[in-house]
This record gives structure tokens, sequence and C-alpha cells, in this order.
């Protein structure tokens, strides 16, 4: 984690972290401030629906994800792409601007005009700010920048919420939101000044005019790799998840916890430390290996605990009673069920969507990747969209709001399964390390050391015990490939752990056996090999034979040695 932070001092992220965060800030101090003032004050002197034309505001914000985003992908593969961000950036400085003169005029069509651009200038903001993490950051460190950027957004998110609430009602109030959005447009243009030079990908592409056309485009290129798809339906599911269950908290408080406003504000406030604690924990656990070997158990512990709120608050219905503030609400130990579940639900959050976001990155295509985060984001908003839609069918049928979070969580626990049935190594994998760690408290030193030895390598261990094999293939970044005995291959007992690894059934009588693996070798495989034929007796090196130098050499592969230690006299030895 340490590590992680200190991304913060270095020129290549801190001014993008700071952009990112400042962007996120303004369009959330926007947004609420424009809703509440609909609601408590537009609405109402003009004769209209205030909640109608909240819901008019999100699909207004939303709408030109659909239209733009695959400009905006063209746009930034095209382009060097930190300049680009000054000029997003300026452009977020003339529409602040322009909100002002609205906030100043009171009119509603004109305001809902702002959003419009403000979702517009989002639009192009997306792709080319996460493609181009990968320039800045080397792949161990994707997950850790990730991290941040997730942190950090869900921080601004919740900033600028509570501030668009708390200000925009005030004496002053529309004066007080101008400044502030004016005043962090300017902060975040100067920041993104100090961006380093991110060459373009693809100077040679063709803009594409064709909006829906490319569009469709993209989503194709995009789902021609599986692993990438996967990840841009799983981040999409995410969305989904995610703005229907935030978009009830309000309801679910007043109408199920008979709670006011400040809850509400309590919720938001949890639920973004969740996910920032997620992020960092996902970040520590993996210690910079890009993999989705978490996101099974994140998307699991996101159904446990919203089927838990739905537990603990079914048949509840709001009292006559006036409605509790944030004090009351704490203070209440009945409500502190409530209280874990939404911060379980934020930090399993964190931990499902990380992963998949450094993988989206990090798998892509450098000339294609900002195209392939636009069909990123325009499956995302139609994600969202689906869940609001559904949500509103729920609710007009008169469904419960806790009913309402069972049924996605029903829902999610079906795709939890889907991602377990996708990702089974990786959840054994994930099992064992936990498991190996809390018996024997296992520690590896070096693994930076073994990212040097490239696409395939032969990997030398000294053998102390029985779990050596379980260990290497536990624990090393990539999927080792062991030649095992035909015979011991057959063994119902051994097929678990075969499944982690890539197994080589090997017949010791064949005296071909040795040159069909020196083959399999030189298909960019990482193969364990035990030099000593049997484990120590004496705790210390046995006598090496052949068997290394012989594989290695007609490969050319680079040999790496891997100790293991402390093992000697344990009851695996």
């Amino acid at each position: 984690m340490d590590n992680q932070f200190s991304l913060l001092r270095t020129r290549r992220f801190l001014p993008l972290f700071l952009a990112q965060f400042l962007g996120a800030l303004n369009d959330n101090l926007f947004k609420n401030a424009l809703v509440i003032l609909i609601i408590y004050r537009i609405a109402e002197a003009a004769e209209l629906n205030g909640q109608v034309l909240a819901t008019i505001a999100a699909g207004i914000f939303i709408l030109p994800f659909f239209l733009l985003s695959a400009t905006a992908g063209q746009v930034a593969d095209k382009f060097e792409k930190s300049r680009l961000i000054n000029w997003i950036k300026a452009t977020e400085i003339a529409i602040m601007m322009v909100a002002a003169i609205g906030f100043w005029g009171g009119d509603v069509y004109f305001l809902m005009t702002v959003l419009f651009l403000m979702g517009m200038q989002s639009a192009f903001f997306g792709p080319v700010k996460y493609s181009i993490l990968p320039d800045y950051l080397r792949k161990d460190e994707l997950i850790g920048g990730n991290a941040l950027i997730e942190a950090g957004t869900f921080l601004a998110i919740l900033i600028g919420t509570i501030a668009g609430g708390l200000l925009i009602l005030r004496d002053q109030g529309e004066f007080l939101v101008s400044l502030g959005l004016v005043g962090i447009a300017c902060i975040g243009w100067l920041s993104s000044l100090y961006l380093p030079p991110a060459p373009a990908p693809a100077p040679d592409l063709k803009l594409n005019p064709n909006i829906l056309g490319e569009a469709l485009g993209i989503v194709k290129k995009a789902a021609q790799r599986r692993d990438i798809f996967l990840s841009i339906l799983g981040i999409s599911w995410f969305w989904l998840v995610g703005a229907t269950f935030l978009s009830q908290l309000p309801a679910f408080a007043k109408d199920v916890l008979s709670a006011d406003e400040t809850v509400v504000t309590l919720f938001l406030t949890l639920f973004s430390i969740g996910i920032g604690l997620g992020s960092l924990l996902c970040s520590k656990l993996l210690k910079g290996e890009v993999t989705a070997k978490y996101v099974p158990f994140g998307a699991i512990g996101i159904t446990i605990f919203v089927v838990d709120i739905y537990a603990a608050t079914r048949g509840g219905v709001a009292a006559a009673t006036p409605l509790m503030g944030a004090m009351a609400f704490v203070s209440s130990p009945s409500n502190w069920r409530v209280m874990f579940d939404l911060i379980a639900i934020a930090v399993c959050s964190g931990l499902y969507i990380v992963p998949l976001y450094a993988i989206l990155q990090s798998r892509s295509e450098e000339p294609h990747r900002s195209r392939i985060i636009a069909a990123n984001n325009i499956m995302n908003a139609a994600f969202i969209v689906v869940g609001a839609l559904a949500a509103t069918v729920m609710l007009a049928a008169q469904v419960s709001v806790p009913v309402v979070f069972l049924t996605i969580g029903v829902i999610n626990g079906v795709v939890a399964i889907y991602i377990c049935g996708l990702l089974p190594e990786a959840m054994v994998k994930a099992f064992l390390v936990g498991l190996l760690k809390l018996l024997y408290r296992v520690e590896v030193r070096g693994r930076e050391n073994y990212r040097l030895t490239g696409k395939r390598a032969l990997i030398v261990a000294n053998h102390v015990s029985f779990l050596d094999a379980v260990l290497l293939a536990v624990f090393l970044p990539v999927k080792p490939m062991f030649a095992v005995n035909t015979h011991m291959a057959r063994q119902w007992w051994l097929k678990p752990f075969l499944r982690i690894v890539d197994a080589f059934p090997l017949d010791p009588t064949n005296p071909m056996a040795a040159k069909s693996l020196i083959h399999e070798m030189r298909k960019d495989r990482h193969c364990v090999i035990f030099p000593e034929g049997r484990i120590t007796v004496t705790g210390a090196l046995m006598k090496v034979y052949e068997g290394p130098g012989v594989s290695s050499f007609p490969t050319m592969l680079p040999a790496a040695p891997v100790g293991k230690w402390r093992e000697s006299g344990s009851t695996i030895s």
C-alpha cells in the first residue's frame, strides 16, 4: 500500500488524479444542486412536477454517453492525450461559466441544457482518462492506480453531492455554487497542464462521422476479445446494481426507516468510505498482479449483504412520528446492522470493480484502447438505463424498496454464480493463498525478480515438503506447468490441484518423454522442475541432478531459482 500511495507523489499520476477527482466533484456538485433547486424551488414556482424533472435530468446527463462515447474514443486514440485533456478541462471552465449564468437566471430549461453539455464533456473525458493510465503506470502499478482513482471518484461524488445540497438553498446559494463550480474547474485545468506527454496511439486514424455505426463497431470490436468483453459486462453490471441501489436510498431512508435527508447523506458517506476501503484492500491483496481472482468473492459479498439489508428491514413502514436525524439513527443499535451491510456492500464493490478496470486497460491493444473504453462507457450507460427502468416499473407496481433490494441481490447472486463458473481456478487459488497464509504464515520475497523472466522460464526449486508443488502453483504470479507422472495424474485426489496448474502428463518409462517436455517448454510456458528428485532429509539442498540443464539448454530458457525455507521439520516435511 505504501507503493500505491507513493503514486500520489509522482508527476505521472498526481495531475491526472486531481483532474479526475475535481471533474467528478464538479459533476456531482452541479447535478445535485440542480436537482435540489428544481424540487424545492423552481418546480413549485413554475408549477411543474419536481420528481419528473429530476428523472429527466438524470437521463439528460447520461444521454451524451450514448451519442458521443464512440466519437470520444476515436478522438482519444487519434490525438496526443495530455493535450486533449487540457482542452477538455478548458471546456469545463466555459461550461461552468454558462452554468453560473443559468443559476443566476433560474431558467430550468437553460440549466438542463448546461447539464447536457456537462454530460458531453464527461463523455469525452471518460475514454482518455482511463486509456492514459497504462501510458503513465507500469503494469504492476495499474491495480494501485485504479484503486486510487476509484476511491477518489467516490469521495468526489460524496463531497459534491453533500455540498450541492447544503449550499444551493442558502442565502446567495446560487452564487456560492457557481463560484465553486468555476473555481474547481480552473484548478482541474491547471492540474492538467502538468500531465506528462502521452503520444497518440493511432495518429492516422480517420474519424468516422457515423455515430451509431461507430458505436456498434467499437462494441463489436470489444466483443472479439472474450476476456475484455467479459470485463466490460462485469463493469456494466456493477454500475447497474450500484446506480439502482443508490438511487433508492432516499426513499429507503424516508419510507422504510423513518429517517430524514441527513441519514441519506450518512448512507452516501458510508458507501463512499466503503468503496475506498475496498479499492485499497484489493490493491493490497493483489500486490500489483492484474487478475480477476477476487472478483467472484466481491460479487458473492455484494449479494450476501444486499439480501441481509432486505432481511433486516422487510416489513418496515415509516412511522407517523417525525423523521429521525443522523444522530438519532446512529444511536439506535437496531440500525447498526443496516449501516454495517452498507459498508460491506461498498467494500465488496471496491474488491469487484478495481481489477476489471485494470484488465480492460492492460489487455486492450494500445491503438484501440480508448475506443474499447468508450465501448465500455456505452455499455455502462445502457445497463444503468435498464436498471432505472426496471426499478421504476417495480415501484410503479407498488413493490417496496426492500423487495427491490432483494431482487437486486438475487439476480446479482445468479451473476456471481456465473462469474464463479468462469473463474474456478482463480477462486481455488485465492482460497488456498488465504489458507496457507493462515496456517503457515507464508511470505513471498523477490516477486519483482520473477517478473524479469519473461514469457517462458524454467523454475528450479528446492524440494523441502509435500506442499512444495501447491506453494509454487498458488504463489507464483503465473500458471506454472508441472511434469506429472501419468499414473499419478489419473488419481482422483490429485485432480483438484491439477486444475490450478498446466499439467503435462509424463511417462518416465517412455524414452521420448523428455523430448515431448522440451517441445512444450518452447510454447511460452513456465515449467517447474525439482532438480534434487526427492524431498530433502537434511533440511539443506541435496545433490542437484542435470535435469534443469538438459531441459533448458535446447530451449534456451532462462532459469529462475526459487527457494523455500523454514518448512523443514514441520508436519508437511
